[in-house]
């Protein structure tokens, strides 16, 4: 039982506090409710340029890692479709130096036309270097134009088209941050050597003054049903042919992503999973296979992707690929592939519980689901999934309307 209190500032602001007296540390984690699901569609790529934008500067502190440094600690940030986020992890008795800094560049983060350079610099160069010049680095960007039509899930988390962050001006981004980057959109998280009387006091010092702005309400359009399978072939300089085929799947909310998740795990989890046995292993037309999913907030996609062995056609590999499926579909699984897959998840869940950062990430992801208490109770789901569930949920998503295949094959084919 991870053990937590929670309290709400006067401008909204949510704090979560875990206190552990095991360790010297403390984790401070800011997530902020916005991500590339957020961003208008032809201003793409905006959440992921503020999480460099972040670590600029702000009006009372020219460059954000100096003082954490100085007080022993270390930072990061990722952003995802759906949220951002920013931790760091310091000692305990310089807790305070964390809400110095993050409180001010939540109040008063620098804009300057030389800061947004500097990092649109950065950006670009990292779309270029991961998504244009790597080997498969545009698949991801192919696939969810093949799998979504109106949600923005379309596009990924770098943008959909360099020329939005080029394009991106001052006025662009100052907009993006008075909108999102408030207390009412925000939640703070606390663990390790402290006290909840201590995480107040410090909350309603450094956080309270700043004006809650708008709790941004998420008008996103729904994904309709997908009606009549999609296909694509794609040629590219690559050492190997791959293959990648994907599934509309359930919302992060809905108890069917647990029965999908454990899906996942069945087809995919490790060497003893069906896809590695029998596709790599015994007949060997992959030389590696995966299948995952991704846990979105809003109904994701799930994954089978490989790359294929010198030789084999693609259509080869995806008519075993759906042999594995039909099979599925139609005897489902056993009670000890269940239960090996209840306890490999529920290993890695305690895994990650070890972790403090790990601790105050969870609450922080939780709570912006809307329940920070699943931290204890959602392994409980897990081990409620029957077989009939993995039965009925693996016909319900492998069906051949609700998929998109690509084929990305190397130019010497063409």
């Amino acid at each position: 039982m991870i053990e937590f209190d929670k309290f709400e500032l006067k401008n909204g602001l949510r704090v979560l506090v875990h206190p552990d007296n095991s360790t010297p540390m403390a984790v401070v984690d800011v997530i902020y409710d916005v991500g590339a699901r957020d961003e208008d569609p032809e201003k793409t790529g905006f959440a992921h340029l503020f999480e460099h934008l972040m670590f600029g500067g702000s009006q009372h502190i020219p460059v954000y890692d100096e003082p954490l440094q100085m007080a022993g600690g270390e930072n990061n940030a990722f952003t995802t479709n759906d949220l951002t986020n920013y931790y760091c992890q310091l000692p305990a008795e310089n807790l305070e130096t964390a809400f110095w800094l993050e409180s001010d560049r939540m109040l008063s983060l620098k804009f300057s036309k030389k800061s947004l350079e500097v990092q649109r610099k950065v950006v670009c160069e990292e779309f270029k270097e991961h998504y244009i010049n790597k080997p498969y680095g545009d698949v991801w960007h192919i696939i969810r134009e093949m799998a979504y039509t109106t949600h923005p899930y379309r596009w990924m988390t770098i943008g959909k088209n360099l020329k939005h962050i080029e394009e991106a001006t001052l006025d662009d981004v100052k907009a993006f941050f008075r909108k999102h980057y408030n207390p009412s959109n925000a939640i703070l998280v606390v663990a390790g050597n402290v006290t909840t009387e201590q995480v107040r006091r410090l909350s309603e010092k450094w956080f309270e003054s700043i004006e809650p702005g708008n709790k941004v309400q998420h008008l996103i359009p729904d994904e309709p049903a997908q009606s009549a399978p999609k296909r694509k072939t794609v040629y590219a300089d690559v050492p190997l042919d791959a293959f990648y085929k994907v599934w509309h799947i359930y919302p992060r909310s809905d108890q069917r992503y647990y029965v999908t998740d454990l899906i996942t795990e069945i087809l995919s989890g490790g060497g003893s999973s069906r896809l590695f046995q029998r596709l790599v292993k015994e007949q060997k037309l992959f030389s590696q296979i995966e299948c995952y999913h991704f846990g979105s907030h809003d109904p994701g996609l799930l994954v089978i992707e490989g790359k294929l062995v010198k030789g084999v056609s693609p259509e080869e590999a995806e008519k075993a690929v759906m042999e594995e499926i039909s099979f599925l579909k139609e005897n489902g699984i056993t009670e000890v592939e269940l239960e090996k897959v209840k306890n490999k998840t529920e290993s890695a869940m305690a895994f990650e519980d070890m972790s403090l950062m790990n601790r105050a990430s969870s609450l922080a992801m939780y709570e912006l689901l809307g329940d920070a208490n699943l931290i204890n109770t959602e392994l409980l789901k897990y081990q409620s999934v029957t077989r009939n569930d993995i039965l009925l949920i693996s016909n319900e998503i492998f069906r051949e309307e609700n998929s998109s295949t690509l084929y990305y094959l190397s130019k010497q084919k063409s």
